[in-house]
């Protein structure tokens, strides 16, 4: 069992940054690919990108590609998304989540998930 607990969402203004983290329990965090997803009102959840359990290796959405960046620290069971040059239209409640799988993009491969922290990008 892996409980996630994602903070660090906020407003801010369109060309700005964020840093989510993802705070993960269980002695095998180092063991899941982590992603990161984000759901905008009225709109299927959306795979942004993910990075592999060591931590190596990463990839992302094409929207995201050049303004997002996912980390992780595994001595500190912990996932991050660095968010910069941000868009009014990255506005969506972003979700940590965990999976065994590497390269999955769609939500039903993940076993975890976090509750979600919200972003919002004014213009």
């Amino acid at each position: 069992q892996v409980q996630l607990v994602e903070s660090g969402g906020g407003s801010v203004q369109a060309g700005g940054s964020l840093r989510l983290s993802c705070a993960a329990s269980g002695r095998t965090f180092s063991s899941y690919h982590m992603g990161w997803f984000r759901q905008a009102p009225g709109k299927e959840r959306e795979f942004v990108g993910a990075i592999t359990g060591s931590g190596r290796n990463t990839y992302y959405v094409d929207s995201v590609k050049g303004r997002f960046i996912i980390s992780r620290d595994n001595a500190k069971n912990t996932v991050y998304l660095q968010m910069s040059s941000l868009k009014p239209e990255d506005t969506a409640v972003y979700y940590c989540a965990a999976t065994g799988l590497w390269l999955a993009t769609m939500p039903n491969k993940y076993n975890y998930w976090g509750q979600g922290t919200q972003v919002t990008v004014s213009s």
